[in-house]
């Protein structure tokens, strides 16, 4: 009875990781270019009173043996890289990637990030940063007197400014991609750092070799589906619900014990 009572232990504290990780999941249903995680369980070891295929005789062996588990843990949390909706917005500076890649965001400290949200800004020196103020990498500086700012699939960066009516070129939009997307280290302010898991970014023009493209007036919505995410709910509590049930069962059987012997 006390080894069901750590086993059950185990189990209530697997489904509460579970639980944070489906209302992280919901908590972010509105956030852009959002990535749903998925809480992957792994059994514990095995005790093994007798091993199977062990000799029974000198002629037969054991079929099936005897091993007794030990429980439950959350072995990971795996990023599912599923597209989200796109949404159409009256912003310029909003964009986002149909298909595979990331736009480069430059840190404070020099390294570069990685991210699915193109809801960019303008700094006051003209500069495409994010909403926390990273630059956007490679650089892009519009203009002064800039009166339409474009941004082409293949993320040709383009500007009609005041007195010159032909558009000019001011950049080149790049986006990254990565052999495994879900080995990324996710920082939060919807930005990844890249890993070794995750492999060294494979940077290249949007819409080749690949990559997605580059979509101006439009915004990534999150991958989450509520619904799904509510019956994923359903199924932890009643998970936990039944471990719990283990450990009442179990304090009865040795209040049973202790009472009667």
């Amino acid at each position: 009875m006390l080894p069901a009572l750590w086993v059950s232990k185990t189990g209530l504290s697997a489904q509460d990781m579970n639980l944070t990780t489906i209302s992280n999941n919901l908590a972010n249903v509105s956030t852009t270019g959002f990535k749903r995680d998925r809480a992957e369980f792994q059994d514990l070891l095995y005790q093994v009173r007798r091993q199977p295929g062990a000799n029974s005789t000198q002629d037969s062996e054991l079929p099936s043996g005897l091993q007794l588990g030990t429980g439950v843990r959350i072995a990971g949390t795996q990023k599912i890289f599923t597209a989200g909706s796109l949404q159409t917005t009256e912003q310029p500076l909003d964009m986002a990637i149909n298909g595979r890649g990331f736009f480069q965001v430059l840190m404070p400290d020099g390294t570069v990030s990685y991210t699915r949200d193109g809801s960019f800004h303008m700094n006051a020196d003209g500069q495409i940063v994010t909403s926390n103020g990273y630059a956007l990498e490679p650089a892009i500086v519009v203009p002064p007197e800039t009166q339409s700012f474009t941004v082409g699939e293949d993320g040709t960066v383009s500007v009609v400014t005041l007195g010159q009516p032909a558009p000019q070129i001011i950049g080149n939009l790049q986006t990254a991609d990565f052999i495994n997307p879900a080995g990324l280290q996710a920082i939060g302010n919807n930005l990844f750092l890249e890993t070794a898991a995750s492999g060294a970014p494979q940077v290249s023009t949007p819409g080749l070799n690949g990559l997605g493209t580059v979509l101006q007036n439009t915004l990534e919505n999150s991958n989450v589906s509520v619904v799904e995410e509510l019956v994923n709910m359903i199924t932890t509590q009643r998970a936990y619900e039944m471990n719990s049930k283990v450990i009442s069962t179990a304090d009865q059987m040795l209040s049973f014990v202790t009472q009667n012997l």
